[in-house]
């Protein structure tokens, strides 16, 4: 590893030219499901696809040095990566996460416990009070999300990582909304990373994959076993396109995040927006945090809108913004997320967190700015229209 290297450039430039048959500029794809061994009682380093295979490998090794990890497990999904921690659990652990948790993490964490697997103490993690009683109850996994989906609430990771570890807790954060671009949980304490690689690593709407990352080889070792002997471990075909959409990581998410402060800005002062949680608004409760922890404030937002208006309508009237779930795409999208991607939590649940039925998610994309604003901007006005 370059160590003087800069992020972007670990990004653009790992594994180039480095192909030990042809010297290919581009990283080849291995699609091989198995690979010869010498002898019988010779087991090569690469044997199966399952547990090794180059174009994952490859991906894992630029992944680990974006987040300054020891190991990477690539998974399937987002979701077989939260799943591939809760491995370590045996029953009558206790795992704490967040109250306002993504609704995949916070159904499979539900469905786990209903099954006898461990508890669970769903809590939220800006209440001192709170979170110290939770930890009191001596957690085996404490689950860190910031900013939160879709909230954007923010926690102060080292701190939260310190208490949860003084307490004997593997610490397990949630890097997805921000990426390694953004925020590098490992170097604020944390034990474990993960992500949903089909959001911004990816950045191509075309791939759904995962990631675990750990600071320690000695727990990443045993999850790599635990993701070969379940089979999580994502495919070869997934890993060389995730590898080819983290290349522009960094030129995405910069053009993303400027997009998203100026939309921001522009809806914070419009009497059509009821409230809007950015965390690169000086009005966000986590401002503070956010400029300690993260190098920018992401191109995630939501908003309510004013409660006389249909957002419904508002939804339906927009053109460039599509209603679709995920996030973290070349493409601006829209979803309701009461309805949508935390639809797998009870109405009781989502009050508690406060996700509101009329609260919007926005992932904002490549379009121009002027474009996402007047879009924006007529949707508002055509639902105003018909409230009047």
């Amino acid at each position: 590893m370059t160590t003087q290297w800069k992020p972007d450039t670990h990004a653009a430039a790992h594994g180039i030219g480095k192909d030990p048959t042809f010297r290919s500029v581009s990283p080849p794809l291995y699609l091989s499901a198995n690979y010869a061994w010498p002898s019988a009682h010779e087991k090569p380093a690469l044997d199966y696809s399952r547990t090794n295979n180059p174009s994952r490998n490859n991906l894992e090794a630029a992944l680990c040095e974006l987040e300054g990890a020891a190991r990477c497990i690539v998974t399937s999904s987002g979701m077989s990566a939260v799943n591939l921690l809760l491995c370590l659990l045996e029953p009558g652990d206790r795992v704490l996460a967040p109250h306002d948790c993504y609704g995949g993490t916070y159904r499979l964490l539900n469905s786990r416990v209903e099954q006898g697997w461990f508890e669970v103490d769903f809590v939220d993690q800006n209440d001192e009070q709170a979170y110290q009683a939770a930890l009191a109850r001596k957690p085996k996994i404490v689950f860190i999300e910031t900013p939160s989906n879709p909230l954007l609430r923010l926690v102060d990771v080292r701190k939260a990582a310190a208490e949860a570890k003084a307490v004997g807790a593997i610490v397990a954060a949630d890097n997805t909304f921000l990426s390694p671009a953004r925020q590098q949980p490992l170097n604020l304490g944390c034990d474990v990373v993960f992500h949903s690689t089909t959001k911004f690593i990816n950045g191509h709407s075309d791939v759904v994959g995962g990631a675990v990352l750990t600071a320690d080889e000695t727990l990443g070792e045993s999850l790599a076993w635990w993701a070969n002997n379940i089979g999580a471990t994502g495919a070869p075909f997934d890993s060389f396109l995730t590898l080819r959409g983290l290349r522009t990581l960094f030129a995405r998410i910069d053009r993303q995040e400027a997009t998203a402060q100026t939309i921001a800005r522009t809806l914070s002062d419009d009497p059509r927006i009821s409230r809007i949680h950015y965390p690169g608004l000086e009005t966000h409760p986590g401002y503070e945090i956010a400029q300690r922890q993260q190098s920018g404030p992401g191109s995630l937002m939501s908003f309510e809108l004013s409660p006389d208006l249909d957002v419904g309508a508002f939804i339906q009237a927009l053109e460039l913004f599509t209603l679709a779930p995920s996030l973290g795409g070349f493409e601006s999208l829209i979803c309701l997320p009461a309805a949508m991607v935390h639809g797998g939590m009870s109405a009781e649940a989502r009050a508690t967190a406060g996700l509101g039925d009329t609260l919007v998610r926005v992932s904002v994309g490549l379009e121009h700015p002027e474009d996402l604003l007047n879009d924006l901007h007529a949707a508002l006005a055509q639902v105003e229209r018909k409230a009047a």
